[in-house]
């Protein structure tokens, strides 16, 4: 168990944990595709991810000060929230209602954090793939770790391709004046995802350690078609016609993934 760090004044060091989450489908049709966008706007509508990040927010050991949201047209949605590391003194409790940004945005604010999610659904108008992307950021300071949501947002959302990144940035001090960088062991994202995540996903981690900078990268490791299809069973489909929509869904996974096109 590692001894606590005696601290001159406050732990100023900011913990930033940033995710982008993608969901592949394959939708054969113009309707199917329309579909498929209503679907996820039903799904992962601003209210569905105030509930996530309301989650996270316990999770990490926090409390809501603020929060902001907003439904798009013709789809997506985002929500931030400002947290802080102890409750608010009664009656100062901010609500849902409270006032907001502009139409534009959405931001929930923390006195020392924050959380953040956005929404991107889109659709190949030619090709049948689409694709929806959340992007996440929980941002941290004093005690509070975003770390321990790791596994929780993983498995909030349908996540096909999931790349985290994690960094310290600041320096806070010990009693004696001494600076420190990090006021935890870390040696890859990895360490923090439980068994069961590290069993179904492949990963691949790209660490710059002097500057505490983690980055990992995921991918499942099973392949079923028809997690995939949507409004269609493999079954209904010709072989052939199978057979190449899978080689298409493989590639746009593994292209995401690299972040790279493929021949």
């Amino acid at each position: 168990m590692e001894s606590k760090l005696e601290l001159h004044g406050f732990n100023n060091l900011t913990k930033s944990l940033s995710f982008n989450i993608y969901d592949i489908c394959y939708a054969r049709t113009e309707e199917q595709r329309k579909r498929y966008i209503r679907y996820i706007n039903e799904m992962y509508n601003a209210e569905r991810l105030t509930q996530i990040l309301t989650d996270v927010t316990k999770i990490v050991g926090a409390n809501i000060l603020n929060i902001a949201r907003q439904d798009y047209e013709p789809h997506g949605a985002s929500v931030t929230m400002l947290i802080a590391e102890h409750e608010m003194p009664p009656g100062e409790e901010a609500t849902d209602e409270s006032p907001g940004p502009l139409p534009e945005a959405v931001v929930g604010h923390l006195d020392k954090s924050h959380v953040t999610v956005h929404t991107y659904p889109e659709s190949h108008p030619y090709e049948g793939i689409s694709t929806f992307r959340v992007d996440i950021d929980v941002s941290t300071c004093g005690l509070i770790s975003p770390l321990k949501a790791l596994n929780y947002l993983i498995h909030s959302f349908e996540s096909d391709i999931v790349t985290v990144d994690y960094r310290v940035r600041g320096f806070t001090r010990d009693k004696d004046g001494r600076k420190l960088y990090i006021d935890h062991d870390m040696s890859s994202i990895q360490n923090y995802l439980g068994e069961d995540t590290r069993n179904a996903y492949q990963m691949l981690d790209v660490n710059v350690y002097q500057d505490n900078l983690f980055h990992t990268k995921m991918m499942l490791r099973e392949f079923n078609l028809d997690e995939y299809l949507f409004g269609v069973k493999t079954k209904d489909l010709p072989q052939a016609e199978a057979d190449s929509i899978h080689e298409r869904l493989q590639k746009e996974m593994l292209e995401i993934f690299y972040s790279r096109n493929l021949p």
